[in-house]
């Protein structure tokens, strides 16, 4: 066990993996051809509206690559330019404690984790494959979330705050959604970092039509969460290097890495919020950008600084300082952490360990060797507080 720290440990950024019938046992009959699991050479594969998806090439996570198995890929210290599939190594069966919230709590208890933010995985491909029918995709999301209360709950012992997914492909039911998340418990939901889609094309999250649901946000006093997910970017890599109509989620590519997709996204996630408004209208909206990395602060902080400086009348105030009041940024272990603080400040850096997932760390408080530049009191800030204060834990 590692050595405990004194003061509880809550990290933005822990994962679980689906079962099965995580988004179908709750699904209405109508839909179970829209959304099922099919057998393709032996392997089981996720069809979504007839069509086979690669994003995740094993949808039921019946084995798994270990834990922090990608961190040499990911820190840049792939010397022997071994391919990710290599680094993953011999996989492991899918333990229990990544699949329910009592097991999970033992595993927190052995990391020195005392909370967590608990994200599933699956969730993060759905969107993007299903903006055909709005019903539809709501029924799969609420699926999900049916299934992540019965087997983790929203606030299970005020140390797993399992997070609901949400769509604002229709607002009504989102706000609908919204509602039931709140009336069981959760602190925080969570959107997709992506244009909203629709019937007549996308929009922004920011549009006055969702109005309703950031309203709801604002009255509640809980966060959205913007968790990486298929943002529907990997269509600018395709631009560049052709391919496939969907890219695989582990497949990399130099052109690929250059393309920045999670910066991207999260990037204009961002700024649609502020340039449109959603902050202004709603001060007391916060949001959190976890699993999206950190070094696309400094570039968004360039363009908003251009942005004021052409259109100043077109802000309520500095976009930059809008950032810092409403945003808090988990950055990814090989970033440096203490150039985001100097940014936007401590008090708005996460700690997120990505733990289970092999790109993650293997041991979470690992983190801590990344906070040598701070003091005691902010590192406290990172590894605690900030989370604590954000789910309103007392």
């Amino acid at each position: 066990m590692p050595r405990p720290l004194p003061y509880p440990v809550y990290d933005a950024d822990n994962h679980l993996y689906e079962s099965e019938e995580a988004m179908t046992a709750h699904l209405p009959r109508k839909w179970r051809k829209e959304f099922c699991y099919v057998d393709v050479g032996g392997r089981k594969k996720l069809a979504i509206g007839g069509v086979i998806s690669e994003f995740v090439p094993n949808p039921t996570f019946e084995v798994l690559a270990a834990p922090g198995r990608h961190e040499r890929w990911y820190r840049a210290e792939n010397t022997e330019g071994l391919t990710l599939r290599e680094l993953s190594g011999k996989p492991i069966p899918c333990p229990p404690a990544y699949r329910n919230g009592a097991d999970r709590l033992v595993l927190m208890d052995q990391q020195g984790i005392h909370a967590s933010l608990m994200i599933p995985t699956l969730a993060s491909a759905v969107e993007e494959r299903m903006n055909y029918d709005h019903a539809l995709m709501n029924a799969v999301l609420h699926s999900l979330n049916e299934w992540l209360h019965a087997e983790w709950g929203f606030h299970r012992e005020e140390r797993i705050f399992t997070v609901p997914f949400i769509t604002l492909m229709d607002v009504d039911m989102a706000v609908a959604e919204l509602e039931w998340a709140l009336a069981r418990g959760a602190r925080t939901v969570g959107l997709r970092p992506a244009p909203v889609p629709g019937y007549r094309g996308t929009r922004s999250p920011a549009a006055p039509e969702f109005d309703p649901f950031w309203a709801r946000v604002q009255e509640a006093g809980i966060f959205v969460t913007f968790h990486a997910s298929d943002s529907g970017y990997d269509r600018f890599v395709r631009m560049w290097e052709g391919g496939r109509n969907e890219a695989l989620g582990f497949v990399h590519t130099p052109m690929k890495t250059c393309v920045a997709l999670l910066d991207r996204a999260i990037s204009d996630t961002m700024a649609a919020l502020i340039c449109h408004g959603v902050f202004d209208r709603f001060p007391g909206v916060r949001v959190a950008c976890i699993e999206n990395g950190s070094r696309w602060v400094r570039f968004l902080f360039e363009r908003f600084e251009l942005a004021f400086g052409q259109q100043p009348k077109d802000f309520e105030r500095h976009p930059i300082e809008t950032f810092r009041r409403h945003v808090w940024v988990s950055p990814f272990y090989e970033e440096p952490v203490d150039e985001l603080a100097r940014w936007i400040g401590a008090s708005q850096v996460l700690f997120g360990s990505d733990y289970p997932h092999p790109e993650g760390l293997g041991e979470p408080l690992d983190f801590l060797r990344e906070l040598s530049a701070f003091d005691a009191a902010d590192q406290q800030r990172i590894m605690s507080t900030n989370l604590k204060t954000l789910l309103g834990v007392h």
